[in-house]
């Protein structure tokens, strides 16, 4: 049985039409078209499609999105700010942080949840908060590298 429901994503309240079972991944990218998060391995282990919700990092491909009512969501859409690049967006570009870009989005919001509760977090810190999150292209080092330039303040 469909219902409307209402989201508050990237600071919009918006209204969508859902069944009891939809995924909020799936809301997200076929009815709401915020195609940032994607959809990976379907079991929580790539991070592909990682938002942060309620403050905390979650795979939206295990979420309800009726569960998802009355939670502020972010998504990679919702960063830039009029037209301006968030500081992370800025320094996975400076310091090469991608290749083929599919992770990219989950591992910008990792280290975007992980700066907001720690604005100077260690290296090891940098690490932990990437579990999750599987890059098959770069070796991690880079992004390790941009997250720890953006809280040095270097981006």
């Amino acid at each position: 049985m469909k219902r409307p429901i209402h989201l508050k994503i990237n600071a919009q309240e918006l209204e969508v039409v859902v069944e009891a079972g939809d995924l909020l991944l799936d809301v997200l990218r076929e009815k709401l078209f915020l195609t940032g998060a994607r959809r990976g391995c379907d079991t929580s282990h790539c991070g592909a499609c990682t938002v942060i919700m309620g403050g905390k990092l979650v795979h939206s491909c295990l979420v309800l999105a009726l569960s998802a009512v009355g939670q502020e969501i972010s998504t990679i859409e919702g960063l830039e700010t009029d037209g301006k690049l968030h500081p992370l967006q800025e320094a996975f570009i400076r310091y090469g942080a991608f290749q083929c870009g599919y992770c990219t989005p989950g591992m910008i919001l990792a280290g975007k949840a992980l700066l907001d509760e720690s604005p100077r977090p260690t290296e090891e810190e940098i690490k932990r908060s990437l579990d999750g999150n599987l890059c098959r292209c770069t070796g991690y080092q880079k992004i390790i590298q941009a997250i720890l330039a953006v809280a040095e303040g270097k981006v």
